[in-house]
């Protein structure tokens, strides 16, 4: 990497830290708590957040999986970068989905007495967790040129769960909360709740999105260097 690059993340860096530490500022003593939940609600600040990087990031690895398969035969240099790309997403994406299950457990343990339930949200979250993680798990436990396809094929499955966990509020009864935006009559959040929420969305994204970055380059770099080693041991056993 340039030094102009090295420049750039260390203050993306710094950015996305400050960012953090001010959202939880503002997450402890930026709102009041709340008439039912009391201080409670300040678990949202984190819990929304962290399904925001879900949404984000997910998305992004369907993308780039679908990207792979199509320039796979075509630009082999644009399927790597595709690759790297997908991996970086799916292990932020894991990481989200994970941040936001331990935090929504944490507010179901306060809230409902319980720290699991298996309503349908839930449940279906649970099994995109364990979707990706099998995901993660292929890509380190097989190798050659046939993982990246399996991959973004599981890939490509593993969302088709996405929507239905968003729907799964207002398809069948469940004892989670319907979603805050979108979920109908009075859904929202208050004016005095805003500047907390979106706030720690901006800088969770910021935080991922340098984490990702990262794990591309890296990725990226291994990919490469193996195509590399490849193609010398290929002209070392030609000559």
């Amino acid at each position: 990497m340039s030094r102009t690059g090295v420049v750039i993340r260390w203050i993306w860096f710094v950015a996305a830290v400050a960012s953090l530490a001010y959202g939880l500022v503002l997450a402890l003593q930026g709102s009041p708590p709340d008439a039912a939940q009391g201080n409670m609600i300040r678990a949202f600040y984190y819990h929304f957040p962290n399904w925001i990087g879900v949404g984000v990031f997910l998305p992004l690895n369907l993308a780039a999986s679908i990207a792979y398969l199509f320039l796979r035969a075509r630009n082999s240099a644009a399927a790597m970068r595709s690759d790297a790309i997908a991996l970086a997403t799916a292990e932020m994406g894991v990481l989200y989905c994970t941040l936001g299950l331990v935090s929504g457990s944490l507010w179901g343990r306060e809230e409902w007495g319980i720290w699991w339930t298996w309503d349908a949200r839930l449940s279906t979250t649970l099994l995109l967790w364990l979707i990706y993680v099998s995901y993660l798990l292929v890509r380190n436990v097989t190798s050659g040129s046939a993982r990246s396809t399996i991959c973004a094929v599981l890939a490509i499955f593993g969302f088709c769960d996405a929507p239905i966990v968003y729907m799964s509020t207002q398809w069948w009864r469940t004892q989670h909360p319907a979603p805050i935006f979108g979920g109908g009559p009075n859904s929202g959040i208050a004016q005095s709740m805003a500047a907390p929420v979106w706030w720690n969305v901006g800088a969770w994204l910021a935080w991922g999105l340098l984490i990702a970055s990262i794990r591309y380059a890296a990725e990226y770099q291994r990919q490469n260097t193996e195509m590399l080693q490849a193609l010398r041991l290929t002209e070392t056993v030609e000559q």
